[in-house]
C-alpha cells in the first residue's frame, strides 16, 4: 500500500492507494506537533494496526523546517569560520529589502556574536594553505564549545570546497550529541556566504527536524517512510534527518511532481501551475520538467540548495481580511491556520477569510465540504461579514466579493512574476489549479492574464499527498570548478563527476535502490567571464556548450555577448524512478441533470460527470476534498482520467 501525506499550514492531506482503490483524507493540522495530524488520519483510514503499517509506503512532505525557520525557532547554534569572516553572516550581501527606504529597520544577526567562533585552517582559491589549523587550536574550540553548550554547530571555512580537511578535522572533535552540519558537504561551492547560510540553516533547524522525524519513526515504525525534497525528489527518513536545508519546500514540491505527472499523463507538457491551500499560494512554471533554482528564499534568508522554482504568497484560503489605516482592503499574508481556522469552521474565529468569502457568495457549500464530513456556519460567517461590510459602507455581498478580488489579484501578480516577467506568454500555457481553494479561483485567475485554458486535475485537492507517490528518488551533487571553458580539461571534469555520481549512487543503494535502476545525468552552471548570475544547462563538448549557452541567454536576457564563457560549478542529477502505482480510473457513470441552486448556478457531482461531458457555467462541481467554480462564460469536461478541462468562450 502506497500513501502520501502532505502537511500543510491548515489541513494534512492523505492519498492512499491500497492497489485497487484511491482514498482521500483530511485532518486538521496539529502545527505545534504535525505527527499528531499523521498519526491521526492513519487511524482514520484504519491503517494503524502493526499488519496495515509493515504494508505501508509512506512519502510525506513536511512543513518542520519551513516553519522553524520562518518562525525564527532554531536551536542553538555555533558557527565556526576563519578568523576575521565571523560576521560574515550578519553583513551578508548588503541587499536592501526596501530600495527606497532610507531608514530600515534594523534586522537581528542570524547568529549571535557570542555564538561566532574563529579558527585557523584557511585555504587560498588554488587549495594552497595560507593558514595552518594547530592542536592547540583546536582545544581551544573544543573548551569553548563546553561552555557555549550548543546543540549544533555549523562549520564554514574558506574554500573548503576545494579541500576540506580542516572541516573534518573541526568535525572530529565536536562532543557527541551536538548536531553537526560542514559546509563542504552540505553546500561544496563558491560564495561563502551563501555556503555559510546554507551551512547554518542545516545547522540551526536540523535538530528539530531530527526529533520530529524520530517521534515519527517511532510511531510508525515498521512502516517504510520517506521525505520529499524541496528539489522534487524523495529521501528515506534516515537520511533526511541531516538535510534539513533540502527540506524547506517539501511540501510544495509534491505539488509539482504531481503536475509534471499529470502533463506526462495527458500529453500537456507546459503548465503554469497553481497551488492554493489554506494558508498560502505556491505558482510554478512546468515546461516538461520541474524548473529548479540555486536561488531560492526562505523568509529574510538566501537558501542556495536545489529547489522548485516557485513564487510563494500568502494568499490562501485561510487569509485574512482587514482594513488598513487607509481605510482600505487588504487580505493576507497573515492566515488564521488550522487553530481557529476561518469563521465558517466554528471554532472560534472572529477575522474573516478567503474561505469565508467563498461561502457568502455560494462557492462554498456548507453541507458538502469535505465530502459532508465537516458543516460550515453561514450564520457566523455571515455575521463578521457584516461588521467588515459595515466599515467599507457596502452590503454583505459586495464586500464578500471584495475580498475574493483583492485575493484574485495578489495570485494574479505572483501568477505574472512566473510568467510574464519571465519572457513567457501566460496564454501559450495550460493554467493547472490545484490545492484545496485553487478551484474556486481557476476562471477569474486565467481571465486576468488572458488564458483561455485551464486544467483542475483529479484529487486536485490533495494534489500535492499524490506527488509524494511518484516522485522519483532523487539527489543533487554539486562542486564549483571556475575556470574558462577553453581551459577546462574534459578528462579532470570526467573525474569529477564520477566521483560524485558515485556518491550519489551510494546513497540511493542504501535505500535499497537496485544499480542498474539508478539514472545519472550532467550539468553545468555556466556564464560569461565577469558576470555574477549564471544558467544551467546539460553537459557536453566545449562546442555544444557555448552553443547552448548563446541560445539560452539570448532566451532568457534577450542578448549575447563576445567575452569568454566561465564554467562556474559542476551539477549531478543521480535519481531513480519509483514503481508508481497504476491508479484506477474513475467511476463515469453520468448524472443526467444538475441541481440548480436560488442563484442559478448549477450543482454537479464531480464523480458523477460522464466523459466529456460539456459543462456551462456558472456551476460548481464540488468533490470531497475541493470545489471548482466555473464561471459564466466558461465551460469544461472531463477526460478520462477524471481531469477537467476548462475552456473560456465556447457555447455548448
Amino acid at each position: 500500500m502506497w500513501l502520501g501525506i502532505d502537511t500543510g499550514g491548515t489541513f494534512t492531506d492523505f492519498l492512499l492507494f491500497d492497489g485497487e482503490q484511491l482514498r482521500v483524507h483530511k485532518v486538521l493540522s496539529t502545527p505545534a506537533a504535525p505527527e499528531v495530524a499523521i498519526i491521526q488520519g492513519i487511524e482514520d483510514l484504519g491503517l494503524s494496526d502493526r499488519e496495515s503499517l509493515e504494508r505501508l509506503v509512506i512519502v510525506h512532505g513536511s512543513t518542520v523546517a519551513t516553519n522553524a525557520v520562518l518562525e525564527g525557532k532554531g536551536v542553538r547554534t555555533v558557527y565556526i569560520t576563519n578568523y576575521g569572516l565571523a560576521d560574515l553572516l550578519t553583513i551578508g550581501r548588503q541587499n536592501r529589502a526596501e530600495l527606497y527606504n532610507f531608514s530600515p529597520q534594523p534586522r537581528s544577526a542570524p547568529v549571535p556574536r557570542d555564538l561566532c567562533l574563529e579558527v585557523g585552517g584557511r585555504l587560498a582559491a588554488d587549495g594552497r594553505v595560507v593558514e595552518g589549523l594547530t592542536d592547540a587550536e583546536l582545544e581551544r574550540l573544543r573548551q569553548q564549545l563546553r561552555v557555549l553548550n550548543p546543540e549544533a554547530v555549523a562549520i564554514n571555512l574558506l574554500f573548503s570546497f576545494v579541500d576540506d580537511q580542516f572541516e573534518q578535522r573541526i568535525e572530529a572533535i565536536i562532543p557527541d550529541g551536538i548536531f553537526v552540519s560542514r559546509s563542504s558537504r552540505i553546500l561544496p561551492e563558491y560564495r561563502e556566504y551563501e555556503r555559510g547560510l546554507a551551512t547554518w540553516l542545516n545547522a540551526w533547524v536540523g535538530p528539530l527536524m531530527q526529533r520530529y522525524l524520530t517521534r515519527l519513526r517511532g510511531s510508525l515504525d515498521v512502516a517504510t517512510l520517506s521525505v520529499m525534497q524541496s528539489s522534487g525528489g524523495t529521501i528515506d527518513i534516515d537520511q533526511a534527518a541531516s538535510r534539513a536545508v533540502h527540506l524547506l519546500l517539501s511540501g510544495p514540491a509534491g505539488g509539482l511532481a504531481a503536475a509534471k505527472f499529470i502533463g506526462e499523463q495527458t500529453g500537456c507538457a507546459r503548465m503554469l501551475t497553481f497551488d492554493m491551500g489554506g494558508t498560502s499560494t505556491d505558482v510554478a512554471l512546468v515546461d516538461g520538467d520541474i524548473a529548479l533554482t540555486n536561488e531560492g528564499r526562505i523568509g529574510p534568508y538566501p537558501v542556495a540548495v536545489p529547489m522548485v522554482d516557485m513564487h510563494t504568497i500568502g494568499a490562501g484560503g485561510g487569509s485574512i481580511a482587514s482594513i488598513d489605516e487607509g481605510g482600505m482592503l487588504q487580505v493576507g499574508p497573515a492566515s488564521a491556520g488550522a487553530e481557529p481556522g476561518p469563521v465558517c469552521y466554528g471554532n472560534g474565529g472572529r477575522e474573516i477569510t478567503v474561505s469565508d468569502a467563498n461561502l457568502i457568495l455560494g462557492r462554498l457549500l456548507p453541507d458538502a465540504f469535505l465530502g459532508g464530513g465537516m458543516r460550515l456556519d453561514v450564520a457566523a460567517a455571515e455575521r463578521e461579514m457584516d461588521l467588515l461590510a459595515a466599515r467599507m459602507e457596502t452590503s454583505r455581498v459586495v464586500a464578500a466579493q471584495g475580498v475574493i478580488d483583492v485575493a484574485n489579484e495578489h495570485m494574479a501578480r505572483a501568477l505574472r512574476v512566473m510568467s510574464v516577467q519571465r519572457g513567457v506568454d501566460p496564454r501559450s500555457l495550460t493554467l493547472t489549479s490545484f490545492g484545496g481553494a485553487g478551484g474556486l479561483h481557476v476562471c477569474a485567475l486565467a481571465d486576468s492574464l488572458g488564458m483561455d485554458r485551464a486544467m483542475v486535475p483529479l484529487h486536485a485537492g490533495v494534489l500535492s499527498a499524490l506527488g509524494m507517490l511518484v516522485a522519483p528518488k532523487q539527489r543533487w551533487l554539486s562542486r564549483t570548478l571556475n575556470q574558462l571553458l577553453s581551459e577546462i580539461t574534459p578528462s579532470v571534469v570526467e573525474q569529477l563527476y564520477s566521483e560524485m555520481a558515485e556518491d550519489g549512487r551510494a546513497e540511493l543503494i542504501v535505500e535499497g535502490v537496485l544499480d542498474e535502476q539508478i539514472m545519472v545525468s550532467y550539468s553545468v552552471d555556466v556564464r560569461y567571464h565577469g558576470q555574477n548570475a549564471y544558467l544551467n544547462i546539460p553537459w557536453g563538448s566545449r562546442e555544444q556548450l557555448a552553443v547552448q549557452f548563446h541560445q539560452r541567454h539570448q532566451q532568457r536576457l534577450g542578448h549575447v555577448l563576445d567575452l569568454p564563457i566561465e564554467v562556474v560549478n559542476l551539477r549531478v542529477k543521480v535519481d531513480c524512478e519509483v514503481d508508481r502505482p497504476q491508479f484506477p480510473q474513475p467511476d463515469l457513470s453520468p448524472l443526467p441533470t444538475p441541481v440548480v441552486n436560488s442563484a442559478g448556478v448549477a450543482l454537479w457531482q464531480r464523480e458523477q460527470l460522464s466523459v466529456d461531458q460539456v459543462i456551462q457555467g456558472p456551476a460548481l462541481i464540488s468533490d470531497p476534498v475541493s470545489t471548482t467554480y466555473l464561471a459564466a462564460g466558461w465551460c469544461c469536461h472531463k477526460d478520462c482520467l477524471g481531469h477537467l478541462w476548462l475552456q473560456a468562450g465556447l457555447e455548448n
